[in-house]
């Protein structure tokens, strides 16, 4: 049987080096000057990082045996957590010490995070206690209809992809919400979602005239224009790629991605402003090579800023207009610093009152979580999106069921929002019938404070079945209870 002195002594232990190595974290933000309501949040995030580089799985188990383990529920508590289990191991050991926290202190973190998610989506109700956000379909900048059955349905917030239509559509939609809350009395919050880099095919060509490249055929990846560059005629099959500048940023041996991961090669050869790669997934029939498809290079550290001049000139209309701003492609603070600025110039009176959508899309934005969400949390208020497409190509798709588990606890220890997002429901919402896997995916979608929809044909449909369906499982769940091994990422 574990003694329960030797277990104090292993907390006690384990909380010196928690604070230590969280204040060296923090030093490190202070450069962002921190807003004050922020600060005990990013104190926590920092705490909590600390903690899980740890392997916690023994001392978990131990505490366990003597009815005091809350370890793995302490992402938004971890210094109120680790006081607690503390003060009890010292009445259980017969030793004295501080008493644990009032219960509105060591709910303290939770307390600012229901707060903050009120704020970004909307007070809860008990019809659907996680916020809905959902996608703007095209037509709904000419059908007013749309926006009063999402609000009849009071769906959270609308999002308008700003990749897609223009200022006078955008408008449009965002007109059309407002007529629906005056009929209905509901708010929907305007999210507008910048366009960001987009790292695209462009010509195609294949030898021979033929339209689908197999496995083990050699492809030339060129800048716009140079299908009839020699590179392009060495291969077998020759694409544009979009953003010219990534093509010096890949090296031998890493990988592309073409068209959702149906096409992945490894790149051979680089120089003279081309690529050549040799497919080593395709289709067994051959895959067909399309032009304005997505180009993946997960190995590469793409240095693409994440602002673009296009996302520039829509801040006029998005600083004016938004609630919440939608970050494509964030992978650095120094990605979160140019935007601040930008918002800054373009509504230089209250742009810290606009929210800021982190979308974790790259492998890089991953690893450069913690920093990106103190550098947006300090200077206004902020969410994080797992933004599930682009990061299964980046990371695996066996990979990014784990991440997004981390993701979550992330978000929650520094406090913030977040929102699952990317193919939920899909299947329900582009053919009106559900299947199995998509309805565990957005039952498991009830741990995060938003559920983001994509637009299709059935969207109303899956929309009522996944209010439902969330409604049933936040009287199961609230969050997760993890073993709690050691975390790697950060």
């Amino acid at each position: 049987m574990t003694d329960a002195g030797d277990l104090l002594r292993e907390i006690d232990s384990l909380i010196a080096q928690v604070t230590a190595d969280a204040g060296a974290l923090t030093d490190g933000w202070q450069r962002f000057d921190i807003r004050p309501d922020f600060a005990p949040s990013a104190d926590n995030l920092a705490a909590y990082l600390a903690l899980r580089h740890h392997d916690l799985r023994a001392l978990q188990r131990a505490l366990m045996s003597m009815g005091l383990s809350s370890l793995g529920r302490l992402e938004s508590r971890v210094r109120a957590t680790l006081s607690a289990v503390r003060a009890a191991l010292a009445a259980v050991a017969g030793e004295g010490g501080p008493l644990h926290a009032d219960e509105a202190t060591f709910f303290a973190g939770e307390t600012r995070l229901r707060a903050r998610a009120a704020h970004l989506f909307g007070p809860r109700s008990s019809r659907c206690p996680t916020a809905l956000l959902i996608t703007c379909p095209s037509e709904a900048a000419s059908d007013p209809s749309f926006m009063r059955a999402l609000a009849d349905r009071r769906v959270d917030a609308i999002r308008i992809n700003c990749a897609h239509d223009d200022a006078d559509a955008w408008k449009a939609m965002i007109d059309h919400a407002r007529s629906a809350e005056a009929a209905t009395g509901h708010r929907m919050r305007v999210f507008m979602d910048l366009a960001g880099p987009k790292i695209r095919t462009g010509g195609v060509r294949i030898r021979d005239g033929g339209k689908r490249i197999f496995t083990d055929q050699r492809i030339a990846i060129v800048a716009p224009g140079d299908l009839s560059a020699p590179k392009a005629s060495e291969c077998g099959a020759a694409v544009e790629c979009s953003y010219a500048d990534v093509l010096g940023m890949a090296k031998a041996g890493d990988r592309v991605f073409i068209d959702d991961g149906k096409i992945g090669a490894i790149v051979e050869e680089t120089g003279g402003g081309a690529l050549t790669a040799r497919v080593i997934r395709a289709d067994a029939a051959g895959a067909k090579l399309k032009p304005e498809k997505g180009l993946n290079f997960p190995d590469s550290d793409l240095t693409i800023p994440a602002l673009t001049e296009k996302d520039r000139r829509d801040l006029a209309f998005v600083a004016t207009h938004a609630d919440a701003v939608e970050y494509s492609f964030v992978q650095s603070t120094a990605d979160v610093a140019a935007l601040q600025a930008a918002l800054a110039e373009a509504r230089p009176d209250e742009w810290t009152d606009l929210a800021l959508v982190l979308k974790i899309e790259t492998a890089r934005a991953v690893r450069n979580l913690p920093g990106i969400v103190v550098a947006a949390g300090a200077r206004q208020p902020v969410a994080v999106m797992i933004a599930r497409g682009d990061l299964a190509i980046e990371i695996g798709f066996a990979r990014l069921a784990e991440m997004q588990e981390e993701i979550l606890w992330i978000g929650e220890a520094a406090q913030v929002p977040v929102i699952w997002a990317t193919q939920v429901m899909e299947h329900f919402v582009k053919k009106g019938m559900p299947n199995r896997a998509e309805l565990t995916d957005a039952a498991m979608s009830v741990r995060a404070e938003c559920v983001m929809l994509n637009k299709g044909p059935f969207l109303l449909d899956a929309l009522d079945e996944l209010q439902g369906l969330l409604a049933r499982m936040s009287e199961h769940t609230q969050k997760k209870t993890p073993q709690l091994r050691r975390l790697a990422s950060w």
